[in-house]
């Protein structure tokens, strides 16, 4: 059967249905659908994933600094707080650094998935990854959950929007941070129901999270959100994991975090004319780059 990327909660009843991870049921029908083989589906996801590692890699090295000039080094600072034990472990530090490394490399214009948009990159490479590196799941598993989260981020895509321009920040790194929840969950052993209920969690808490680069650029606050959102995916796996549901369901969730995005001024839809793009702290960094004041607009008015 086809499956139905529209509705989050038929994909989940029917690999309930089934007895399958929600990912096994997606490469699947996938493979169908692009008449190849399953294995063949499965190394470019691998390849994806290498990508994702190496962004890590690369974004943790001292030194790393956006082409702006605004960001970079954070990934590097955080690496070493994790080194040096940090305050909650390697698992949450770790994923935190992860984050950090993956847009601070983007923000460099280095190589990175766009997962499931550029400005939220970080976050589930960060949290496959953290799995990978710190509960030592095997690869396979990590490359598979990537199939679940692609999944979430389909009925999110069909449903409502990825789009920071269109639905705010909500859009970009909550629905990546609903993605790496899913994952998280598959990771952990729970059941693709449980999967569906941290994708609520994750979803409600950024509900209404604006987009607001300053400068117009994706770095500030763009690359701590994707730390935050991993941060977010971590808590709404873990309650998913202990059995906690969300009083509201995912599909309802992604609904009402459309019709958030279609109230939202354009203001705060990345245009940079709101929010911390138009702090004063936000219009001397808009001068700094561009060489300009940057008024409301950043079209040099100064008010």
């Amino acid at each position: 059967m086809e499956l139905d990327f529209t509705n989050l909660s038929a994909l989940v009843c029917e690999a309930g249905r089934q007895g399958v991870p929600l990912s096994q049921l997606v490469l699947e029908q996938q493979a169908r659908q692009a008449e190849q083989e399953p294995e063949v589906l499965y190394r470019r996801m691998r390849d994806q994933y290498a990508v994702m590692a190496q962004a890590v890699c690369a974004g943790s090295e001292k030194g790393v600094r956006s082409t702006s000039g605004l960001t970079g080094g954070d990934g590097y600072r955080m690496q070493q707080a994790v080194r040096n034990g940090g305050l909650t472990g390697p698992v949450f530090t770790g994923a935190l650094a992860r984050a950090l490394a993956v847009s601070e490399w983007n923000a460099a214009m280095g190589r990175i998935v766009a997962a499931p948009t550029a400005g939220s990159c970080g976050i589930l490479p960060a949290a496959v990854l953290t799995m990978q590196q710190e509960r030592q799941i095997p690869e396979r598993d990590c490359v598979m959950s990537l199939f679940t989260a692609a999944a979430v981020g389909l009925v999110i895509a069909h449903n409502a929007t990825l789009s920071g321009a269109q639905g705010g920040c909500q859009a970009e790194c909550g629905s990546a941070s609903a993605m790496a929840a899913a994952a998280l969950v598959e990771l952990g052993g729970g059941t693709p129901a449980m999967a569906e209920q941290a994708v609520a969690i994750a979803l409600k808490n950024t509900l209404g999270l604006v987009c607001d680069p300053v400068a117009g650029l994706v770095e500030i606050p763009c690359i701590k959100r994707n730390a935050a959102g991993v941060a977010n995916a971590l808590c709404a796996a873990e309650l998913a994991l202990a059995g906690i549901q969300s009083a509201i369901p995912a599909d309802e969730v992604i609904q009402a975090m459309k019709r958030v995005g279609d109230a939202m001024p354009a203001a705060l839809r990345e245009t940079a004319e709101g929010g911390l793009a138009t702090t004063p702290t936000g219009r001397k960094l808009f001068e700094q780059v561009f060489g300009t004041p940057g008024g409301c607009q950043g079209c040099g008015c100064n008010q």
